[in-house]
């Protein structure tokens, strides 16, 4: 398996290195890992940056590294249709199963009828690569060639599809279910994770009657990662680069930002390129303060995109930082925030917008920086 290089700072905002640079998540990893083995597939669902896709890098590492199979990571977030779904995989499956140029050329001579392959040989790694194009027309027909290709090897095979809610915008979108569930529902050597951060989208997709994914996967929801791994993990980085904190120190930045995983990581590649050996309250504060000045002219723009009333809520809602019952009597005199219904709308549409994040009946500001930014 082909070895990264380690990063400047390993506290990584995107991408997948190795384990080395991956905190904690081990009952989330092995509970993945189990029910795919079993034959179960998965839906993951967890608010935005909370660390999804690194958890599915992960686990997919580990997979390929102790069973030998072959795991395929496919985005769907920048797809708008049944056809841009189908490109995406094939472009990621594609020769993948293939180990000589000879044999991926033969294979998708005699397997892949439908599409339009464009052979050709990576200059840096002398690698082949093939790239494909998938006509609108035969795009199911590709899809069961695709299916087909993996069915057939010789090793067991592992698919994620992150944002899957996507494919609840497209057109067609009822029909795609169907078509997919159809062709899934009949491999046997192929296992699916389904993830994303759309909730509501999700939970109706798998959790309802009437539709073709009905009860098909095991759900799961991803939480934040526990304070006291995570500090572990973050000591053990700064104390390499000459940096320490105390623990109380790290909880008290970990609360501030709901442990929400992204923005806690980028607090500590802050932290760590600013080389401070020992990072007090005063330090994260004043980072802190970086982060939120750097973006400032973000926030304002989303203040200018919403009402006077949603903004007020945004505020009041950061100010308490997280709201159970938002439309209750004591929030709402607290600030003074008027009717439950008016409140109950501008709530709907600051979720809808993303600015604010529900979980389990709870709201809290989606962006942590943002609602640090609101309560200052």
């Amino acid at each position: 398996m082909k070895k990264n290089n380690p990063p400047l700072n390993p506290f990584l905002l995107s991408g997948y290195v190795s384990p080395d640079y991956f905190c904690d998540r081990e009952q989330e990893t092995n509970k993945l890992i189990s029910a795919l083995q079993n034959g179960r597939n998965i839906t993951l669902v967890s608010p935005r940056r909370m660390g999804k896709t690194g958890l599915l890098r992960h686990a997919f590492h580990r997979i390929e590294a102790e069973n030998k199979a072959k795991c395929f990571y496919v985005d769907l977030y920048q797809t708008d249709s049944f056809t841009s779904l189908v490109h995406k995989l094939a472009s990621v499956v594609i020769g993948a199963l293939d180990t000589r140029e000879e044999k991926v050329m033969k294979t998708i001579s005699t397997v892949f009828k439908s599409l339009r392959p464009v052979f050709s040989i990576d200059p840096r790694t002398g690698e082949p690569s093939v790239s494909v194009d998938v006509q609108a027309d035969f795009a199911e027909k590709s899809l069961s060639e695709i299916f087909a290709y993996m069915e057939s090897a010789k090793t067991k095979c592992y698919v994620a599809f992150d944002e899957f809610q996507k494919v609840a915008e497209y057109d067609d979108s009822s029909n795609v279910e169907a078509l997919l569930r159809s062709y899934i529902q009949h491999l046997t050597h192929v296992q699916f994770v389904f993830s994303g951060s759309q909730r509501h989208v999700l939970e109706n997709m798998f959790s309802s009657a009437s539709r073709p994914f009905y009860q098909s996967t095991q759900m799961m929801s991803l939480r934040c990662i526990n304070c006291d791994s995570y500090y572990a993990f973050a000591n053990e980085k700064l104390q390499k680069h000459g940096q320490s904190f105390s623990a109380e120190t790290f909880q008290r930045a970990y609360n501030i930002l709901f442990g929400h995983t992204w923005y806690v990581q980028m607090l500590l590649n802050r932290l760590y390129e600013s080389g401070i050996g020992m990072i007090t309250d005063v330090e994260v504060e004043n980072e802190l303060q970086q982060i939120v000045s750097d973006n400032e002219a973000t926030y304002q723009t989303f203040l200018r995109l919403v009402t006077p009333m949603q903004r007020k809520l945004l505020k009041a809602v950061a100010i308490e930082g997280e709201v159970s019952e938002i439309q209750s009597n004591a929030f709402l005199s607290r600030h003074h925030l008027g009717a439950p219904s008016t409140v109950k709308s501008a709530t709907k549409s600051l979720v809808e917008k993303e600015l604010l994040l529900e979980e389990n009946g709870s709201f809290s500001v989606y962006d942590r920086f943002f609602a640090f930014y609101l309560r200052r």
